[in-house]
């Protein structure tokens, strides 16, 4: 059964920085994507970040680039994703997931984990 648990969203003053952390269990990392959307008040589920669990290979928004970093630590069953240069369009509540294969949309991930809030002040 796989199972996703993540936390570590809280409250910064814009231009700082928070790290997202995701429980995993019920899969195996190198065999599946792993990745981080989120969803902002009135807007859609978008994609952040994603990784192959096979290679490490990453995949990142354009709004989020150079800020964000995603990573893994199998032995572990984490996932992370260490996020730099908070700015006010970064408030969202943050959701791990995985699937076995890359899709843009989120309607197309198979399993999820609950959101974890970050709300971003100027």
């Amino acid at each position: 059964e796989v199972q996703l648990q993540a936390s570590g969203g809280g409250s910064v003053q814009a231009g700082g920085s928070l790290r997202l952390s995701c429980v995993a269990s019920g899969f195996n990392f190198e065999q599946y994507i792993i990745g981080w959307f989120r969803q902002a008040p009135g807007k859609e589920r978008e994609g952040v970040s994603c990784m192959d669990g096979y290679d490490g290979r990453t995949v990142y928004a354009d709004s989020v680039e150079g800020r964000f970093t995603i990573s893994s630590d199998s032995a572990k069953n984490m996932i992370y994703l260490q996020m730099n240069s908070l700015n006010d369009e970064d408030t969202a509540v943050y959701y791990c997931a995985t699937n076995d294969a890359v899709y843009s949309d989120p309607l197309m991930w198979d399993y999820w984990g609950q959101g974890t809030k970050v709300t971003v002040s100027s």
